[in-house]
């Protein structure tokens, strides 16, 4: 179950993030990997170490805030550290020694949605088909959105030249 839950909490968390709109989405994420980066400066654990992950995440987190690239790098980087403390330092959780192991995991499902864009679960599901679009993708962008009317882009339907309306005079 410790391998499980991890899973089922990355889940819960991206579920909970796609209720934000965008682009505070792609922001407050960037904000929560920034904080999660400093969860182990109270610990000590790696000593002089922790300032300078704190300080690497950070800045990758500030890159997050417009692009959802950085924010899953951010995620694999965090995820890297609660492997270190897992083996070597202080649990992120001090009386539950397998926290960092279950955020080591969680982690990484947060950044494979990142990856993704950070897209709501529908716009999700439509984009692994392949028919989703979603305003700034570039992927999309050039794609139709309607099938165009018959005659469109002909004479059809360009206005005439109006020295051949006839009127009647009064």
């Amino acid at each position: 179950m410790q391998y499980v839950a991890p899973i089922g909490v990355g889940l819960v968390h991206v579920l909970l993030m796609s209720l934000i709109r965008e682009p505070h989405r792609r922001r407050f994420n960037a904000v929560m990997v920034a904080g999660a980066g400093a969860a182990y400066l109270s610990g000590g654990g790696l000593g002089g170490w922790e300032f300078a992950f704190t300080a690497v995440a950070t800045w990758v987190a500030y890159r997050g805030l417009d692009s959802w690239t950085f924010v899953g790098v951010a995620w694999l980087l965090h995820t890297a550290w609660d492997a270190v403390h897992h083996l070597k330092g202080n649990p992120i959780i001090p009386f539950a020694h397998t926290s960092s192991l279950g955020c080591a995991i969680c982690d990484p499902v947060i950044a494979l949605w990142c990856f993704a864009g950070g897209r709501t679960p529908r716009e999700l599901w439509a984009w692994l088909r392949g028919t989703g679009k979603r305003a700034g993708d570039p992927a999309r962008a050039a794609a139709p959105t309607a099938r165009r009317p018959r005659g469109a882009g002909t004479d059809e339907f360009r206005p005439r030249d109006r020295s051949t309306l006839h009127t009647i005079d009064p």
